[in-house]
């Protein structure tokens, strides 16, 4: 099984497998609108271009500095893959960051810069947008997090698949609102097939009023989230363990009937003793295929596994796939 990552050296401690599928179906393959980046240890980055991998070199890229990510294009508001494709090459021009609020800065800019570039005259709701759920790993620090739209991350352990991100839907808009307690929105968010985004890179954000779509993107941080959504802010630097299984991943994987059944097979299918991510990749693509999820959409899968070795420092305290929502909600101050 062939993987993006295997000419990619991303250094000691880290180990990380990644493959982009349009569709796991034989009969019905659709044009790939996801994306992934990764930027090596070395420099050496991998993306798709025109739906096939591609690699380049990033001049003056810090040795043992990592990048990843995942993007899934809105193919509803067309130019999906454009969007996602540009947000890839747009962060090889990206500098390494250090810090949160570096890393904050640079890829807020980078989506405005795009949202210029692909700006329809009067007709913000036909802008392209992606998601974006990346993980900036400097040497000896702890990963930090920047995520925007309904991509995942998720830890693998041997007992649990746990998401440590917030989908950008309906549901969450809702619940920061106070209109939907701690099950409701688990069960609509992950226990259900709701194909409506209310935050995209390059699109915007519909959280304050779905009728409207704001260009900034808003970070959901412990003051707009939920009490039991306020550990999973969209910027933050992680804890990881290094007993556990990292995974990004676009949202053709849980896009069935009963998500929940598909995800609680994932501790067993992908973090058993000595599984190295290529080992758990492979099997996480082979299960899919094989044995699909009751009530499947088919859609473009990607897919990052990570595994880290010397965990890096502890983070200090801190605080379809394409429709806008169309129901009416207070506006958020």
């Amino acid at each position: 099984m062939t993987r993006i990552t295997d000419p990619l050296d991303f250094g000691p401690g880290l180990a990380i497998a990644a493959r982009s599928c349009a569709s796991i179906c034989p009969s019905q393959v659709p044009e790939n609108q996801d994306n992934l980046l990764l930027i090596d240890a070395t420099g050496r980055a991998a993306f798709l271009q025109d739906q096939a991998p591609h690699s380049v070199q990033v001049p003056g890229w810090p040795a043992g500095h990592v990048r990843v990510a995942v993007m899934d294009g809105m193919g509803g508001h067309g130019h999906g893959r454009e969007a996602a494709e540009a947000v890839a090459t747009g962060l090889l021009r990206v500098p390494a960051c250090s810090t949160q609020a570096e890393l904050d800065q640079r890829l807020d800019a980078l989506h405005t810069k795009l949202q210029q570039h692909f700006r329809q005259p009067r007709d913000s709701l036909r802008r392209p947008g992606t998601t974006l759920t990346l993980l900036e790993i400097a040497p000896g620090s702890a990963p930090l997090l920047y995520h925007a739209g309904d991509s995942r991350l998720y830890e693998i352990s041997a007992l649990a698949a746990r998401p440590l991100t917030v989908d950008h839907v309906p549901a969450t808009c809702f619940a920061m609102h106070g209109l939907l307690g701690e099950q409701e929105w688990w069960q609509q968010v992950h226990g259900e097939h709701r194909p409506q985004i209310s935050q995209a890179y390059i699109l915007g954000n519909a959280f304050g009023n779905p009728q409207v779509l704001e260009d900034p993107l808003l970070a959901l941080d412990a003051q707009r989230l939920p009490p039991f959504l306020r550990e999973l802010g969209d910027r933050r630097a992680l804890a990881v363990r290094e007993d556990a299984l990292y995974l990004l991943a676009t949202d053709g994987f849980w896009s069935c009937g009963r998500p929940l059944e598909w995800t609680a097979r994932w501790p067993a299918l992908m973090a058993r003793p000595g599984h190295a991510p290529g080992a758990a990749l492979d099997a996480l693509f082979a299960d899919y295929t094989d044995n699909p999820p009751r009530e499947l959409h088919i859609d473009n899968v990607t897919a990052i596994v990570l595994r880290f070795g010397t965990a890096p420092a502890r983070p200090p305290d801190n605080i379809d796939e394409t429709a806008l929502p169309a129901a009416s909600i207070p506006p958020h101050s």
